[in-house]
């Protein structure tokens, strides 16, 4: 398919082009559009009649209409799905089968439904279901209940128990959680009693065993010997002596390392001692009294000596108070070295004490708090069983309110004849368009002049109307003749020389139109003067005898097959200068005749004797003779029915022309509706009558002797043999 390869690319579609195709498939539509509309009608029509009654309920989750012990309301919070599960619950068997009973629907829609045989509550149920409609009130917690019915009464009834079933349903499962709830814990705390009383058994086992009195211990354990603030007061008392004998010792140390006449000098500084200071200066004043009387008196002078001996006295009481003060300070330092070994030693004993009766102890104190845990949990089960007891008993009617109980209505809401009668007229007008783009869009065949050129790359050489009859009997001033004019005019400026003057008319396909174009376009060109030919050269199923009326006994092939002369297998016509060869009788021993020399010999002499011959032939799909034609002649015109075959044979008839070296003008696009396409109307002969009838009153009618005239003027028409 090169021609499709090469073919442009397709123009978007126009609204006239939409509109074209509801035109053209108006009958489709129109029939959808009646059968939806009268089904939709006759249905709505014979719909029995249903009533309708509405309850309108407020719903709330499960607390009390009171707030509790706790202080806090019961339920979950704000849940966004808690209507939406509440219209399940509305619909669900635990409801259902409440209203079923106590509307006693069993018998009644046995009676009423099941010729009084027993229903199963399944099948009751889903009954219910399908007549119920379940709406929340936006923004709110309010739920309408719909119930329809061929009854009113029935209706209001349904409603209203479902309402009144669904309430006693909340109410009753709110006390079963709770009471379900409180024998729980009524049963846990059971299990706790006897936990405390083996806790407290064992608590009294250990206190015997290891001997522990109440005087012994605390809240969390036995009583120490050292408490935490003796403890600590101990431990800072031994960290100051230690701090003490330190210093003390470090002192003692350095003093003893120490020389007399440095120890004379540090003393005083390091030991406040008045003894030794008093020593230390009436030392002093002794020897300064010594220096002077040095000065006056020689060595052996009594008062000189006197005062030598004052001087050697008091160095003595000064190194034996030294002595003593060392000795003191030793003493003091190993007392406080006694006292502290025996601070730290009274510390560490009381800690391994506490650390040894701890350890004894533990399985009592584990004993003991692991009762005073269960002790405390057991409070707080009692507690909260005796506030669930307390909560159940608050009343919780709000919950659920009938806030509007459904009323009787005698006005029935189904079926709503208007509303379907619309909705099938639009309905239908929908499915009638879109069935009809549906097969527009299934149709592949040539539907406009677009499609030929754009897939033919073939100009458009005329448009034939549908309906149309022999030109020979309608007249020159048919209105069907103008179409063929045009097609003539169009076919006298295309060929590219005026030698060219024989034409095989072919189709893809049987039935296009091509042998009356043929008849018809030939005798549009004798009614302008040209002496003019028509050969049957459909040898399998001719046609052009039949429409004018004539003998099939000689024609075509009895010239080919050299039984008759030329002049003998001519036919005349009603118009002078339009002459018809049938195509005799074709004997199956010849059925490639046509492409015979005498068939070319046969063209050749025609070419000369007239002015125009025009060759029809079978469809160029189904058999070869088309093609022989087409190599033969000098112009070929390809015939295309309107809405016929699909576009791809057209296409392959085109390229078997070209394939055998046919010269193609162009394309006829024949049978078109004009009722239904308005778009090909100034291609065919109705624009021949809106413009005669619209200038008749100021102007002669164009006759076929001006015409001819005019168009001798224009065409270069080869002189007659």
């Amino acid at each position: 398919m090169d021609q499709l390869k090469n073919a442009p690319q397709e123009t978007r579609l126009h609204f006239l082009d939409y509109w074209r195709i509801i035109r053209i498939r108006k009958t489709v539509i129109l029939a959808v559009f009646l059968l939806v509309v009268i089904t939709a009608t006759v249905v709505t029509l014979m719909y029995p009649e249903s009533f309708a009654a509405t309850a309108r309920i407020q719903v709330e989750q499960e607390h009390p209409d009171i707030t509790s012990l706790s202080g806090v309301p019961s339920g979950n919070g704000y849940d966004p799905y808690f209507l939406l599960t509440e219209f399940e619950t509305i619909q669900s068997h635990a409801v259902l089968s409440k209203v079923i009973e106590a509307m006693d629907l069993k018998n009644v829609w046995a009676k009423k439904y099941n010729n009084g045989v027993a229903m199963s509550d399944s099948d009751i149920e889903a009954m219910i279901k399908s007549r119920l409609e379940l709406h929340s009130v936006r923004n709110t917690k309010f739920i309408e209940i719909k119930a329809y019915s061929d009854s009113a009464e029935e209706a209001a009834k349904l409603a209203n128990q479902v309402a009144i079933c669904y309430k006693q349903y909340r109410l009753d499962e709110y006390d079963d959680l709770k009471n379900h709830g409180i024998k729980s814990l009524r049963a846990q705390l059971q299990e706790e009693d006897q936990k405390v009383a083996a806790a407290q058994d064992r608590v009294n086992k250990l206190r015997d065993e290891l001997g522990i009195s109440d005087q012994m211990a605390n809240a969390n354990g036995p009583s120490p010997l050292l408490t935490a603030e003796q403890l600590k007061e101990l431990s800072s008392l031994r960290m100051q002596r230690e701090a003490d004998y330190n210093q003390q010792a470090t002192l003692l140390e350095k003093l003893k390392s120490m020389d007399r006449e440095s120890l004379r000098k540090a003393l005083p500084t390091a030991i406040s001692d008045t003894q030794l200071n008093e020593l230390l200066s009436e030392l002093d004043l002794a020897q300064q009294n010594l220096i002077k009387l040095k000065v006056d008196y020689t060595p052996d002078h009594p008062r000189y000596k006197n005062a030598q001996e004052s001087v050697d006295d008091l160095n003595q009481k000064v190194n034996d108070r030294i002595d003593g003060i060392l000795l003191g300070l030793e003493a003091k330092v190993a007392s406080a070295k006694a006292h502290l070994d025996t601070l730290t030693h009274d510390i560490e004993e009381a800690k391994q004490k506490d650390i040894e009766t701890a350890a004894k102890s533990a399985p009592y104190f584990a004993a003991k708090e692991g009762l005073e845990n269960e002790k405390r949990w057991r409070g707080v089960l009692a507690m909260r069983t005796e506030q669930e007891q307390v909560d159940k008993d608050l009343p919780t009617a709000r919950m659920v309110s009938i806030m509007d109980p459904a009323v009787v209505d005698n006005k029935a809401v189904r079926p709503n004849k208007p509303l379907n009668i619309v909705l099938g007229v639009v309905f239908g007008l929908v499915v009638g368009v879109g069935l009809a783009f549906f097969i527009e869009y299934l149709d592949t065949s040539v539907k406009t002049i677009d499609d030929v050129e754009r897939t033919l790359q073939a100009p458009v050489l005329g448009v034939i109307p549908q309906n149309i009859g022999l030109i020979m009997n309608e007249g020159a001033e048919s209105p069907h003749a103008e179409a063929y004019r045009v097609l003539r005019t169009n076919i006298l400026f295309s060929r590219k020389d005026d030698k060219l003057n024989t034409v095989v008319v072919v189709s893809a396909g049987a039935g296009e139109g091509k042998s009356t174009t043929a008849f018809n376009l030939a005798t549009i060109f004798a009614q302008n003067g040209s002496r003019v030919l028509v050969v049957d050269s459909d040898l399998r199923r001719p046609t052009l005898h039949k429409m004018i009326n004539v003998t099939n006994s000689l024609g075509l092939t009895n010239y080919l097959l050299k039984q008759n002369t030329l002049d003998e297998v001519i036919q005349t016509t009603k118009v002078p200068t339009l002459h018809l060869m049938a195509s005799g009788k074709l004997p199956s021993s010849s059925l490639g005749i046509l492409s015979s020399a005498q068939m070319k010999s046969l063209i050749s002499e025609l070419k000369g004797r007239y002015d125009f011959v025009f060759f029809d032939s079978p469809p160029i799909m189904g058999v070869s003779d088309a093609s022989i034609l087409a190599s033969e002649v000098d112009m070929t015109l390809q015939v295309i029915q309107y809405r016929r075959y699909p576009q791809p044979m057209n296409i392959r008839a085109k390229q078997m022309i070209e394939k055998v070296g046919g010269n193609l003008l162009g394309i006829v696009l024949n049978n078109i509706n004009m009722s239904q396409d308005e778009s090909y109307y100034y291609y065919s002969g109705y624009y021949h009558d809106y413009y005669y009838s619209k200038n008749a009153d100021s102007e002669p009618v164009e006759t076929a002797e001006a015409a001819t005239a005019a168009d001798a003027k224009t065409e270069n028409i080869k002189p007659k043999y």
